[in-house]
């Protein structure tokens, strides 16, 4: 069986990025085969190399470049790409390029708190000042509008009154780190058994 390579694009401190390359590390069935950043002294480079991973920093203008990101794709063989963290929009022509095979998480349980500007503490900060009983992550397929591709999955945890911001994110962080990776895995087995089904005509 092929395995299904990934490529993991990540803008910061790389947690989740690590965390589901060690997920995938032993699998016979899926290869983080990339990890791409639009930060050259992100973290995230460094902790990926670290584990053996290839790694390619892009500049706002190359991820817009169809001629830079295509090539990368290419040479690396992605089936499909992961966003851990990913700051910027993903261009058109890679929507187009990989239909369906983009898919993101975000800190909150969309569609509430999404959209520009939401992200990170910003997201966990505006949870806190509507006084939310509730948070939790969604992992959602890309789109070319900002967190409104559809919904794959979502974990929640309850909150306290007590909760800041920042005990919040931490709350959340910790359903990230045990279902992002199986949510990749669930995904990457429906598209592998669909492309199977399809040379099976």
């Amino acid at each position: 069986m092929k395995k299904i390579n990934i490529a993991i694009f990540a803008s910061g401190e790389g947690t989740n990025c690590e965390n589901i390359i060690r997920y995938f590390k032993d699998s016979d069935r899926v290869c983080t085969a990339l990890v791409v950043s639009n930060k050259a002294e992100s973290p995230v480079l460094r902790k990926a190399q670290e584990l053996g991973v290839p790694v390619q920093s892009v500049s706002k203008a190359e991820l817009n470049e169809e001629t830079v990101m295509m090539p990368l794709m290419q040479q690396y063989a992605i089936d499909f790409i992961v966003l851990a963290g990913f700051l910027p929009l993903i261009p058109d022509f890679l929507l187009e390029a990989f239909p369906h095979r983009i898919v993101n998480i975000h800190p909150s349980l969309l569609p509430k708190y999404g959209g520009k500007g939401m992200w990170g503490h910003h997201v966990h900060e505006a949870v806190k000042a509507a006084g939310e009983t509730e948070t939790g992550m969604t992992v959602h397929w890309v789109t070319p509008v900002c967190d409104g591709g559809g919904i794959i999955a979502q974990y929640r945890v309850a909150l306290s009154p007590e909760d800041s911001a920042e005990v919040i994110a931490e709350k959340e962080h910790v359903l990230e780190m045990k279902y992002y990776p199986q949510v990749i895995l669930r995904v990457l087995t429906s598209y592998q058994n669909d492309n199977d089904n399809e040379e099976d005509k």
